[in-house]
């Protein structure tokens, strides 16, 4: 390919748009950058365009990529060039699937969607653009919002990185139930960028729009730097009065929405189960018990709890529920405060235990007779004591459940199954959630219990004339939590001119019949003429929440016939609206290379896992499992590596049990390739998913600076050892408080106000200087948690070789003033293209403040304690100091 490569990144509900150049500034332009999003009564239609020019003398390759959240599906994309337009067609995946792998094969596809976070997932697509040509971006997709804490949300996470000609976001909203609230908020607003945002409304519209011009994007009239980096927000509520909710028809399609409020709250007894195993240990463990802390102070006086930890053994804090008292409270907080990571994992011992213990109090009538009862369970990895056969754990829990219970799983981190959680939750009323790791992990607990914390009404049935109403989203809820919303939809009949409805709910105190008629007449009156909707969107509605629910449903169906029926209907709908949903594919062929073929599939949250090479145990062997295998050293086969990077050791368990020797052998030969060694570094680009392996040539026993940044005051050197394989020493400064820790591999030597303590590696300890926190794991780790928001951590490396491996927890927090080895990535710093890669091999450009390294992407040993194990795919890179 002619030219460089340049990346044009945006990122929508939430978005980024990126052009970066490599000789000349902007030859990539983004001239005009809309986002036009049109939200009636919840349904979102949100519409990415972006234009841009190749102002340069050759052919550049743009690179087009929007973050767009995971509860969405896409409709829609196309690309035009110079007039020409290539759409995107929506196929059944597992037709997309197989002309992909034969894509695959020849080196001629690449993937378009990924998991990118905790709310968002990545589209990418990139074309060759002539010089002086033109061309268009646009992408679709459509979400029904979902109301939490009493309120719905749009982020639009901004981030250009260009001054744009023609920027805009233009949100239209129209709830026909009226606007109760409506508020804006955004990270990087100034008083100049205020002028450029218009709000408007009346009862039941409103109309967004944030149109900066050039000069108000800048930072400085000196500067062509924009100020445009952040998130901007747009939160509202709708007008609610106690009654059988809001009805809304349009076109033979129904949508109910149901939201009471100001209702007593249900008495909870609730048992958190919370994973103190070895892998816990560390910072995960410290926001674990921070979260807690803070959960316990919410519990109602009413209220009733226990608290059940595991590892290798379960450990109850007391043998049955007790009221949340004050002093009850305090007790289960010196508890929590004591609770330290060690040994495996018995999740099932640990929840038959939580059932039993509820069964128990019910018997005794300890509890009260309208009360909720739930589970709560943290988990952080895999079952590794007792049961561990993940299909026997989730039969056992429901038997022992038998539907008394909700069960909430909650995963924490990329090593637990999600798929597994996920199952057990539905199967007993409850829901999965992943907690990511980061340093707001422990608000992001807190912020799961508030969703559950208060229960208004339980056994919900919103029931219609079944004679008039056709294909149905589910009617009945176990739960309704304050701040949230229940919503229906279907199909009703042709003659139908009234739609009743009645639903029957349990409060805490009493039993309760809503009743309401809607007036179809009347009803289909309110939309008409509005320039707010967008086609039939209460049939898409309807779509969206049917194919949702199915595959919901799908997860925890215990016929395979049941299964494969709405896993079928589910397919069937994702096409005919065409949705990019897990059973559909979106097949984009690039203009410049027709025979180039790029696949957009919807990511679920477990194909954001990691596994980890810890044996040849576990599910059954399939014939595909051995093809891959055996093809792998053949063709470098990438569909082994997860969409994070990581090895799928799964497509190898039980090898060694059921596989011919031969077998067994090229799974141990693929393993040791991709093992081959440990990198000396690291370590993630800020606010990007890639990560670099670092190796550096450098002097043995010299010592080197690898960040200093004066902003967040924290310092860190490093010294290697005499073969210059690995680090054996790092020292790192924290400036506020003044702290000092030499690391090695015998220890840790912690001096502070002229004092110095030793931390050996031969036990577990932990200390705290004003704030800053220490904590040291046996034989394992340390990690240093500082006060700016940045986390060090060292792993304790022992085999083959005893080394050290330092990382960084949180490196979008380093100021642009970080310097040193290690702290040049940590600000402009991107990957391009490199079109002078060699044939077959996965290159691309690192550029480092505009200076360019190739870098190769390879498989290393992952030094992390959270994947000790694992196997890592990065972007190589040879540096020396």
């Amino acid at each position: 390919m002619e030219g460089r490569a340049f990346v044009v990144l945006l990122v929508i509900a939430s978005l980024i748009v990126l052009a970066e150049n490599t000789d000349h500034k902007n030859a990539i332009e983004i001239y005009s950058l809309h986002v036009d999003s049109t939200v009636t009564s919840r349904f979102a239609h949100t519409v990415i365009t972006s234009r841009l020019v190749n102002k340069v003398n050759e052919s550049r390759e743009a690179i087009f990529e929007v973050e767009l959240p995971k509860t969405a599906f896409i409709t829609n994309f196309s690309m035009s060039i110079d007039g020409e337009t290539y759409p995107g067609t929506i196929k059944e995946k597992a037709s997309a699937q197989e002309q992909y792998d034969i894509a695959v094969s020849h080196g001629q596809s690449a993937g378009l969607v990924k998991t990118t976070g905790r709310k968002l997932e990545q589209f990418h697509v990139s074309v060759n653009v002539a010089s002086d040509s033109k061309v268009t971006f646009e992408l679709i997709y459509e979400e029904l919002l979902k109301r939490q804490l009493g309120k719905y949300e749009l982020l639009f996470k901004v981030r250009p990185k260009q001054l744009v000609k023609h920027f805009q976001i233009d949100v239209h909203i129209f709830e026909p139930q009226g606007i109760n609230f409506l508020e804006t908020d955004s990270t990087f607003m100034t008083n100049e960028l205020t002028e450029a945002l218009t709000k408007v409304q009346n009862e039941t519209k409103a109309h967004i729009l944030f149109k900066p011009t050039i000069g108000q994007q800048k930072k400085s009239p000196e500067l062509e730097e924009t100020l445009l980096d952040g998130d901007f927000i747009i939160r509202y509520d709708v007008k609610r009065s106690v009654s059988a909710g809001d009805i809304q028809i349009v076109n033979g399609y129904f949508v109910h929405y149901f939201a009471p409020s100001e209702m007593p709250t249900f008495p909870k007894n609730v048992i958190f189960v919370v994973d103190q195993s070895g892998s816990m240990s560390g910072r995960k463990i410290e926001q674990t018990r921070d979260a807690l802390l803070k959960i316990l102070e919410d519990l109602r006086p009413e209220d009733h709890f226990s608290l059940i930890t595991f590892n290798s053994l379960v450990t109850e804090w007391k043998n049955t529920l007790l009221q949340a008292t004050g002093q009850n409270v305090e007790s289960a907080k010196r508890y929590v405060k004591t609770v330290m990571a060690r040994g495996g994992t018995d999740i099932n011992n640990a929840l038959l235990t939580a059932a039993n213990t509820l069964d128990k109090a019910s018997y005794a009538e300890i509890l009260q007779a309208h009360s909720i009862s739930m589970i709560i369970l943290l988990t952080d990895g895999q079952p590794t004591v007792g049961v561990q056969d993940v299909e026997i754990i989730q039969q056992n829990i429901q038997k022992a459940i038998k539907g008394k219970y909700v069960l909430y799983c909650l995963g924490f981190g990329f090593d637990v199954s999600y798929k597994f959680l996920e199952k057990m939750a539905l199967d007993n009323g409850g829901i999965a959630r992943r907690i990511y790791e980061d340093s707001d992990s422990d608000l992001q607990l807190q912020g799961f219990y508030q969703e559950v914390a208060t229960p208004i009404l339980k056994d919900i049935e919103i029931q219609y004339p079944e004679n008039s109403i056709l294909e149905l989203t589910q009617n009945s809820f176990k739960l309704f939590f304050d701040g949230s919303e229940i919503v229906v939809a279907g199909r009703i009949d042709n003659e139908l001119d009234v739609l009743p409805v009645e639903i029957q709910a349990q409060s805490h105190t009493s039993n309760l019949i809503f009743k309401e008629e809607a007036n179809v007449r009347e009803k289909e009156k309110v939309f008409q003429h509005q320039k707010y909707i967008f086609g039939n969107f209460i049939e898409r509605l309807w779509a969206y929440l049917t194919i949702q629910q199915l595959l919901e449903k799908s997860i925890s169906a215990q016929e395979e016939q049941q299964k494969n029926l709405q896993v079928a209907r589910a397919l069937e709908l994702s096409i005919k609206y065409s949705f990019v949903t897990p059973l559909t594919s979106m097949v984009v062929t690039k203009p410049d290379d027709q025979q180039k073929l790029h696949l957009a599939n919807k990511p679920t949250e477990s194909d954001n896992e990691k596994s980890r090479v810890t044996g040849f145990s576990g599910n059954k062997l399939t014939k595909s499992h051995i093809t891959k295998a055996l093809s792998y050293r053949r063709h470098h086969d990438q569909s082994m590596l997860r969409s994070d990077g990581y090895f799928d050791v799964s497509l190898a368990r039980d090898y060694v049990h059921r596989a011919p020797k031969t077998v067994f052998r090229t799974v141990q030969t693929t393993a040791q390739l991709l093992t081959n060694e440990y990198p000396h570094f690291l370590f993630q680009l800020p606010r990007q998913n890639d990560v670099i392996c670092l190796n550096i040539d450098g002097q043995p026993q010299a010592y080197i600076n690898l960040i200093s940044d004066p902003d967040k005051g924290v310092s860190v050197t490093g010294k290697l050892g005499r073969n210059r394989n690995h680090f054996v020493l790092f020292e790192i400064t924290n400036l506020d408080p003044h702290v000092q820790l030499r690391v090695s591999k015998e220890g840790t030597v912690l001096s502070y106000g002229g004092h110095t303590t030793k931390l050996p590696w031969t036990k577990s300890a932990s200390s705290t200087v004003q704030g800053l926190k220490i904590a040291v794991e046996k034989e394992r780790s340390l990690t240093m948690s500082a006060s700016a928001n940045i986390t060090i951590k060292i792993t304790f490396i022992k085999s083959p070789n005893r080394f050290l491996g330092l990382y960084f927890m949180d490196t979008d927090h380093f100021s642009d003033k970080a310097s040193g080895l290690l702290g040049q990535f940590y600000f402009d710093t991107h990957l391009e293209s490199n079109p002078g890669a060699s044939q077959g091999e996965d290159e691309r450009v690192l550029s480092v403040h505009g200076q360019k390294h190739r870098v190769t992407r390879k498989n290393k040993k992952d030094y992390r304690q959270e994947s000790a194990t694992g196997i890592i795919s990065c972007w190589s890179l040879h540096i020396t100091p």
